[in-house]
């Protein structure tokens, strides 16, 4: 670092700006919020997601922040052995590059997704005398268990274990994104003394509002006029629960009444379109990825949104969906783990229901008594988007990492 030259902050992401899904938007709102105060220069991968495909500057600065892309696999992220790849190449490019870019005293917010980055990245850090911050968007081990690819007692999530101690034991702190990440990470860092700060996501509230279904035009060409919908939108990914709505679809196939909507894509999609087939199962759409860009309407082309998460998620992850249903005006019905963050959320708000057994006919008996009662549904979405307003906005958010980061 040049003398009196002010410390940067640098983060260090796979997914940012030109590729916006929610990681993406997340940390490139962050980054441009917080470079009105200090240095902010980012260091990610090329698109490999919504944008797959194209090939961004490898060095740019966007709206004050610098960035630098570095190269990798972007090999299809829907096979495992292929994750695995883009894993490897992407968090070894990006060390090499902490290694180059960083300067003593400079600091670092890294996140974790690819979930090797913040182990490599920390020890660049280390290295170059820089302070790291985590921000966890997904635990591991406990993601990994609870979609079954780990035992709980097994050697790799002993190993895990002991990696993430060394990681936090070293950073200057974390920052998850739920209560009860943070309630989890209290437990796992027993000992360690590391501050742990909750700074929740927020809601596009920029891009999406509230609208009325009647001449939505997803609905219009998928021929879903006056149908009760209910919309997944989003990852269809390993740790979503969508064999419980599968489940309660059938149980309603004959109320002519009711469908269940999903947009998106993910790792689940082949089995979902195949049960689908298997069931035959009418009241069920898959409409595909839609940008994001047209969240507004897809996001209004339903009554309600599901926000689902297999058992044992609990602490693991927090769907960003939650807050751009709330930003529609749509009530949540949730299969999440009782005590987690979106099941708070919708608790203390009074902004939709918890199905938090799995159980098939309970989700399906209570989407019956919804589609009975609108008016019901209707209240409760004009309150889902007064809390979005009063809670959930970026300024909120970039307020918060500016207090811990700046």
């Amino acid at each position: 670092m040049e003398p009196n030259q002010e410390p940067v902050l640098w983060i260090v992401c796979e997914v940012y700006y030109p590729e916006m899904i929610s990681t993406g938007y997340y940390l490139t709102t962050i980054a441009e919020g917080l470079a009105r105060d200090r240095p902010v220069k980012v260091i990610c991968g090329q698109p490999n997601y919504a944008n797959r495909g194209t090939t961004a500057p490898q060095h740019e600065v966007r709206n004050g922040v610098e960035i630098f892309r570095v190269g990798s696999t972007r090999l299809n992220k829907n096979r495992i052995i292929n994750r695995i790849v883009n894993m490897t190449t992407i968090g070894a490019t990006m060390m090499w590059a902490c290694l180059r870019q960083l300067d003593r005293g400079d600091s670092v917010l890294v996140v974790t997704a690819p979930p090797s980055l913040p182990y490599m990245v920390a020890l660049a850090a280390m290295v170059k005398g820089a302070g790291y911050t985590p921000l966890i968007h997904d635990v591991y081990p406990e993601q990994l268990v609870a979609i079954g690819s780990m035992a709980e007692t097994s050697i790799p999530t002993k190993l895990l274990n002991f990696f993430n101690r060394w990681l936090y034991k070293h950073a200057a702190r974390i920052i998850v994104v739920g209560r009860d990440m943070k309630e989890l990470l209290l437990r796992k860092t027993a000992g360690l003394d590391i501050p742990i700060i909750n700074i929740a996501n927020w809601a596009d509230l920029e891009l999406v509002e509230p609208a009325a279904k009647q001449g939505n035009p997803l609905i219009k060409k998928l021929r879903l006029q006056d149908k009760f919908i209910l919309l997944f939108a989003g990852n269809f990914g390993r740790p979503t629960d969508i064999g419980t709505i599968v489940e309660a679809a059938e149980l309603l196939r004959n109320d002519e009444k009711i469908h269940f909507l999903f947009v998106g894509d993910g790792a689940k999609r082949p089995w979902l379109e195949a049960e689908i087939k298997r069931r035959a199962l009418t009241n069920i759409t898959v409409a595909g990825s839609m940008p994001r860009e047209e969240q507004s309407i897809f996001l209004n082309a339903c009554d309600v949104g599901l926000v689902t998460l297999v058992r044992g998620m609990w602490g693991a992850a927090v769907p960003s969906r939650t807050y751009n249903f709330l930003a529609a005006g749509k009530p949540i019905l949730a299969l999440v783990d009782e005590g987690s963050e979106v099941d708070r959320v919708v608790a203390e708000e009074h902004l939709g229901w918890n199905v938090g057994t799995r159980d098939p006919a309970v989700l399906a008996q209570l989407v019956r008594d919804l589609a009975q009662h609108p008016e019901r549904v209707w209240e409760i979405g004009t309150r889902a988007r007064e809390v979005a307003l009063s809670h959930y906005s970026s300024e909120q958010a970039v307020n918060a990492y500016r207090d811990t980061l700046c």
